[in-house]
């Protein structure tokens, strides 16, 4: 016995470790096979679960279908999954796949954190319910990576019981410090308008500005460029009811025709797509499309038959100037916008609007007569006096070229352009004018020493009073920083939005009941899948491994703890 326990060959420590290391490398098997499962459900935003997860079930779920076909693809995992697999680790219960998918979620979220490398960066937040009606918030880091390339992240969607704006601050404060991100780092806020967001005395804004002097706010451009349409179109109301009356009464002479249905949801009042106050592009596609056929004929069938000039006039009008801020609304929705572009695209705008007022009203009347003529509508003597309404009693004393070139041409765009100078000057005027003067556009053109040194006394907790003091002296060596802060100040709030975009997605009527962790963990890699594609599955395996004692352990110190165990085993045999 004593020559058998000499033989190392045939010794219980290499037997213990050649069958554990037989079961480790099935198991790592097992687990890679999981994870590549579970990576292209994320990717592809699709439920893991079935109804009836049964052996003798034709549709077991996604993951466990998904898993078998793998299966029947890879002999060596075949050997080592489902049925082949050990019964008390055969790693496919619920608690294993979220498991398995809280670890790449993680893992992606540290990427980010990695990536951000300690520094300052801005925050987009906007809350929205889900098809629960829970209210949950999501959170969006801004930040310049160590290539000094402008960076939108997606970190999180946590419910929340109110939208105050203190718990909102309390939620973004837990978030941040769960990632082990300190919110003095903030240099910037980004939110949709929301009256408990914007609000200066309790919102939330003002309550991080408290923490954070330099984590100045912007209200999200293009929602303001759209609020600058709404409030145009409010102050022409009418103009909105003289097309839903005409829309109505044209409506009703293609039923009495048979051409149209009035079935539940179909030719409404609002059959022509809704122009929300806050709905990107939803203006500019109102007067160009409808979303399917009937509206488009609707569309066109009201077209054709529109018997006043000045209805047409204002149509043009109307699609000229949409025109002019649709490519600003594109651009301002770009995720690596910076607010030093933002400003110019904004300037450029106004400047189109001004060239517009001053030199295009001749070849506007030109399109509008020749519409006109085009579809039989009458065109109106323009040095005659102006009728008021249909009324051809009612004589103005204004010409009816004087009417429709400063009464609405003139005024149309000076409202538009009055609009865009209030909603663009939220924020302080010497902070944009010194990070324009930082664009590197035509070799820093605009580069003003003095308008930095102002901006730079914005953020005070980074630069002293001393530094202040050198700034001038020393003005090239802070350059490459103090433009690092302009890029961080957010622009617009289209990734949160996307973000909410792609909950309603994973969160559907079908996955009504998905867990608040399990949503956020999916979210985090359905959105960042670029992340996701170069996070490897070892890292993943490693923090899977460490998140529970599991029935296998990859460890090296579980290996080294079990040889000890079995090491004085041995002794103690020799022993006896």
């Amino acid at each position: 016995m004593m020559l058998d326990l000499d033989n190392q060959a045939q010794s219980i420590l290499t037997c213990f470790d050649k069958e554990k290391e037989e079961t480790k490398s099935k198991y790592r098997v097992r687990l890679n096979a999981s994870i590549d499962v579970a990576r292209f459900l994320l990717k592809e935003g699709m439920p893991f679960r079935g109804h009836d997860e049964s052996e003798t079930s034709a549709r077991r779920g996604n993951f466990l279908d998904l898993l078998k076909w793998y299966a029947a693809k890879n002999e060596d995992v075949k050997q080592v999954v489902l049925e082949n697999a050990q019964q008390n680790d055969i790693m496919i219960c619920p608690s294993i796949q979220k498991d398995i998918v809280s670890s790449c979620a993680k893992e992606i979220v540290r990427a980010i954190v990695e990536d951000l490398n300690g520094d300052y960066f801005g925050i987009l937040v906007d809350e929205s319910k889900d098809v629960s009606h829970k209210e949950q918030m999501a959170l969006v880091l801004r930040y310049v990576n160590k290539e000094g390339k402008l960076i939108e992240r997606f970190l999180s969607v946590v419910h929340v019981k109110d939208t105050s704006a203190r718990s909102l601050k309390d939620a973004i404060y837990s978030l941040l410090l769960e990632h082990n991100l300190s919110s003095s780092q903030i240099r910037g806020q980004g939110y949709d308008g929301a009256s408990n967001m914007q609000g200066e005395i309790n919102g939330l804004k003002t309550l991080i500005m408290k923490d954070s002097p330099s984590a100045y706010c912007t209200h999200c451009f293009a929602h303001q460029l759209q609020l600058t349409l709404v409030a145009v179109v409010k102050k022409h109301h009418e103009r909105r009811e003289m097309l839903r009356d005409d829309q109505a009464e044209k409506l009703k002479e293609l039923r009495v025709l048979g051409d149209v249905h009035t079935e539940s949801g179909l030719n409404q009042e609002l059959g022509l797509q809704r122009a929300g106050n806050t709905h990107w592009s939803s203006h500019f596609k109102t007067k160009c499309e409808g979303s399917n056929y009937q509206e488009r004929s609707l569309a066109k069938s009201l077209v054709d038959d529109i018997r006043s000039y000045e209805f047409v006039y204002t149509l043009h009008l109307m699609l000229k100037v949409l025109a002019i801020t649709h490519d600003l609304n594109m651009a301002l929705q770009r995720k690596d916008q910076d607010i030093v572009s933002a400003m110019n695209h904004v300037g450029f705008t106004k400047r189109q609007l001004q060239s517009m007022r001053e030199s295009k009203w001749d070849s506007l009347v030109k399109d509008v007569s020749s519409f006109c003529v085009k579809h039989d509508i009458v065109i109106p003597e323009m040095d005659k006096n102006y009728a008021l309404g249909k009324s051809k009693h009612k004589i103005s004393s204004v010409k009816y070229s004087h009417h429709l070139r400063v009464e609405v041409f003139n005024i149309v765009i000076d409202l538009q352009l009055a609009e865009l100078n209030n909603r663009f000057d939220e924020v302080n005027t010497d902070l944009l004018l010194g990070m324009a003067s930082l664009s590197p556009d035509n070799s820093f053109a605009n580069y003003d020493k003095e308008m930095i040194m102002k901006l730079a006394t914005h953020y005070r907790d980074e630069f002293s009073v001393s530094m202040l003091e050198d700034l001038s002296f020393e003005l090239d060596n802070y350059i490459d920083y103090v433009r690092e802060l302009s890029l961080i100040l957010p622009v617009p709030a289209a990734t949160v939005e996307r973000a909410f975009s792609s909950m309603k997605y994973i969160k559907n009527d079908l996955r009504s009941r998905i867990g608040d962790e399990f949503l956020n963990d999916c979210l985090v890699c359905y959105i960042e899948n670029e992340i996701f594609e170069s996070v490897p599955n070892e890292a993943i395996i490693d923090r899977f491994q460490k998140m529970a004692v599991r029935r296998v352990q990859l460890t090296k110190a579980f290996s080294s703890q079990h040889t000890t165990l079995v090491t004085s085993l041995i002794s103690f045999s020799g022993m006896l």
